[in-house]
């Protein structure tokens, strides 16, 4: 019941149909309010300068828009970098050091999956959590932090920084804020952002296949090469925001069964095994993001025909990188 309302919230906000728009010119009243208080909350806050470089990467719309990806690929670019994040549906409270140095420090039970993929990716980085960013950004400074990257920090008016918004090529249907539509900021402050990135435009998603070995290799495939052993008996097993823009990834012949959870689910134990049993023998596919929750059910890896979809973000334009704050960290 809770995975098909779900699924029936997120088909809401992107793809209503006529009943469900309806519905959302109904609430459009609640998100006039909700607009303002928006408004309202960016006109009265006054940023404090931390007199260190932060660089937010965030988006307007509710679900994914590729800002781990973006996180992760400027910010293995420099030195002494810290990612801070909230933490989303981690099961700890509080700030969190989660890797220092590249070097984990805890689960993923208190980093939550979006923090674990970051500490994971970036080798030499370090990641908090925290519900306040401002605490976690005086933390990063006395362990000695030369940038800070806020993920999703553009709501925090409170901070002065470089705000980074990703926008996606597909957008919602509707413009309105919740409840009546997917924008959790006003499609308009777009304009206070100090750089948009575009998809297709300014930034492309890439994505590479790899089969997962012994000792947590991944050996590379070529997905299009070897498409033809895969035309039957695969599955894409995946809990991210709007799981089915997956499939553009796959090529035509390539016939895939779906199991589909909520954004951050995490999986149990009961659940991976009746997905093994139901489908037996079968390629199974998954997100980075989707594994690093998986890693925790050894049995699941006992089968050596899972693949790992490596999402990478490639920049198209790169100009801002030569100018500040960026210039001055090379």
């Amino acid at each position: 019941m809770k995975k098909t309302f779900a699924f029936w919230i997120e088909n809401y906000l992107f793809y209503p149909n006529s009943l469900q728009t309806i519905l959302a010119y109904f609430l459009s009243p609640l998100s006039f309010i909700y607009s303002n208080i928006c408004k309202v909350k960016k006109f009265y806050s006054k940023p404090v300068n931390f007199n260190i470089p932060i660089i937010s990467v965030g988006n307007l719309v509710v679900g994914g828009s590729g800002k781990t990806p973006l996180t992760i690929e400027l910010a293995k670019r420099y030195e002494k970098v810290f990612i801070i994040l909230r933490g989303y549906k981690r099961d700890s409270k509080g700030l969190q050091i989660i890797s220092l140095n590249g070097e984990i420090k805890s689960d993923i039970n208190i980093s939550g999956d979006e923090a674990m993929l970051l500490a994971k990716s970036l080798k030499k980085a370090s990641v908090i959590v925290g519900e306040d960013r401002v605490k976690a950004i005086k933390k990063a400074k006395t362990l000695g932090a030369k940038v800070i990257f806020l993920d999703d920090g553009f709501s925090k008016y409170n901070i002065k920084k470089f705000d980074i918004l990703l926008r996606s090529e597909e957008e919602p249907k509707h413009d309105f804020c919740l409840p009546s539509g997917a924008y959790r900021i006003p499609k308009s402050f777009y304009k206070y952002a100090t750089l948009v990135l575009k998809e297709n435009e300014d930034f492309k998603r890439i994505v590479s296949f790899k089969h997962l070995e012994k000792n947590d290799f991944k050996k590379e495939v070529n997905i299009n090469e070897f498409s033809k052993d895969f035309t039957k008996k695969n599955l894409l097993l995946s809990a991210i925001s709007k799981p089915k823009r997956l499939l553009e990834f796959f090529p035509k012949n390539v016939e895939l069964e779906c199991e589909f959870f909520p954004d951050h689910h995490d999986f149990t134990k009961n659940e991976l095994s009746d997905i093994l049993l139901k489908y037996d023998n079968f390629n199974i596919f998954c997100t980075q993001k989707d594994l690093v929750k998986l890693e925790k059910h050894i049995f699941f890896f006992n089968k050596r025909n899972i693949y790992s979809m490596d999402l990478e973000l490639e920049l198209i334009r790169n100009d801002f990188l030569q100018k500040e704050p960026f210039a001055s960290l090379s």
